[in-house]
């Protein structure tokens, strides 16, 4: 156990060292960072990662992911998407932003321990419904640091400054905002329509309007008027930006808000 968080310590700090290594080369453009650090570098705090919660998610007594595990796996994922997205397109600023968060959520499963085997995790079609969520939820959250990353651009440039070499034209990386969203639509979609329609075989009960389904259902809208928007209307801009982050902040009270206070506050596991 001691071992366990003295690794997860370490990771945390691989990761928080190299975005402020990244940082420091971006504010000191005459001292360019290695290209090969640059793109690979996050690998090594996110390999070590994938084998820390493989060997506490994965465990001789049953599956374990409660809310800090789930934590873990989304910016885990949402990492991995990222290196994938950044081979095609030039999206270096934003590895700055999701390093630090995940430095963080590195940290979750040792501060917020599943107590609790998941039901039904044996279950094909169970797996299957996880894995799509969390994909979900990783391009959602995705969707959310490129909003906060176009905010960050969209008022450098109000105050002079250029958009970084390291990054696309600003209408570039709002085109592919939506891309991500619509992508992260179809698989909230997916997700949503096999816990209400098979939730007696996933989850060993009839589907009820509950808090969490309410904020999922309530996220979908609010990213489905938003792509509607954006087709018919050309949202674009602030309004945009607004909307993207209320159905993110939906999706999170949905899922992982509704677990932390099943797990942590109330105990319930």
């Amino acid at each position: 156990m001691k071992t366990d968080i003295l690794l997860h310590l370490l990771d945390a700090v691989l990761y928080g060292l190299l975005a402020a290594w990244l940082w420091r080369a971006r504010r000191r453009p005459t001292q360019h960072a290695p290209a090969l650090w640059k793109r690979y570098g996050v690998g090594i705090p996110w390999a070590l990662q994938g084998v820390l919660l493989y060997r506490s998610i994965f465990a001789a007594d049953g599956m374990f992911l409660g809310v800090g595990h789930a934590v873990a796996v989304i910016f885990w994922l949402t990492l991995l998407i990222y290196w994938m997205g950044n081979q095609v397109w030039r999206l270096g600023a934003l590895q700055g932003l999701i390093m630090p968060a995940a430095a963080v959520a590195t940290l979750f499963p040792v501060l917020f321990p599943a107590t609790q085997p998941l039901a039904h995790a044996g279950m094909a079609a169970f797996k299957a419904h996880l894995v799509v969520s969390l994909l979900a939820y990783s391009l959602l959250t995705i969707a959310a640091f490129h909003v906060l990353l176009i905010t960050l651009l969209e008022r450098g440039l109000h105050g002079g400054a250029a958009v970084p070499a390291d990054l696309p034209p600003l209408l570039t990386l709002e085109t592919l905002l939506f891309r991500i969203i619509a992508a992260g639509f179809v698989l909230l979609t997916l997700t949503l329509a096999s816990g209400m329609l098979f939730s007696e075989e996933l989850f060993g009960k009839p589907w009820q309007l509950t808090h969490k389904t309410v904020f999922g259902v309530a996220s979908w809208g609010i990213f489905a008027a938003l792509l509607a928007g954006r087709w018919i209307r050309g949202w674009r801009g602030r309004v945009a930006l607004r909307w993207t982050w209320a159905g993110f902040l939906c999706l999170v009270l949905a899922y992982v808000g509704s677990k932390f206070v099943m797990e942590v506050v109330l105990g319930r596991g």
